[in-house]
């Protein structure tokens, strides 16, 4: 990543923000509110636009990714993210009708080992999307990202719906995402900072521009 730079309006959030992301490492993005920490997560994920600068992933420019297979391999994970209606599982399973993921297969047991990881029953496949809470609801949008074995996950603020009990164990989860390839690759945004001392190994800082 060099020289990336992100303006809304006639306010630049950050700029000449230049830095390399190696296998195996556990990212913090710090910064105060305001200087666009969740900004740069969506721009690494290709969802908003960087004003100046360029995003490189595996030697080529982001401009020169087929979109869908980019955000395949660079998934970002929110607060509230979007499900489907249905079944858990059957938000597990839809994402292998989509044309990018056409080679892949739902692994059932992979997630029930992560469900035991989480110190979810079975029986939370078969929960309603209409009727699981909101950290229920992240939970089952990492599952879904985690199975897909992504290079890099951007994670913003993806435990703050959460008990510290569930909390711990979304961090336990993935760790394990990681061990399983040691190339795999997250920046993890948190207001606690006792978290990203837990569960990353370097820091990302954003100063707020003058």
């Amino acid at each position: 990543m060099q020289n990336l730079g992100r303006r809304i309006e006639q306010q630049w959030i950050w700029s000449d923000l230049s830095f390399q992301l190696f296998p195996g490492e556990r990212v913090a993005v710090v910064g105060a509110s305001g200087s666009g920490k969740s900004l740069l997560l969506r721009a690494l994920a290709g969802l908003d636009p960087i004003q100046t600068g360029q995003i490189t992933f595996q030697g080529q420019p982001l401009e020169s990714w087929f979109v869908p297979n980019y955000r395949s391999q660079i998934i970002y994970l929110h607060q509230r993210p979007a499900l489907w209606e249905g079944s858990v599982e059957q938000n597990l399973q839809r994402v292998y009708q989509l044309a990018v993921h056409r080679n892949q297969i739902y692994n059932r047991q992979l997630i029930l080992d992560y469900l035991h990881i989480l110190h979810k029953p079975t029986d939370f496949l078969q929960r309603p999307i209409r009727a699981i809470s909101g950290g229920e609801g992240q939970i089952v949008a990492f599952l879904r990202a985690l199975q897909l074995s992504p290079s890099i996950l951007l994670l913003d603020e993806p435990t703050a719906s959460l008990d510290t009990e569930t909390a711990q164990s979304l961090e336990a989860l993935v760790t394990v995402w990681q061990n399983e390839d040691p190339r795999r690759v997250y920046l993890w945004t948190s207001h606690d900072p006792k978290q990203l001392e837990r569960i990353t190994n370097r820091q990302i800082t954003l100063k707020e521009k003058d």
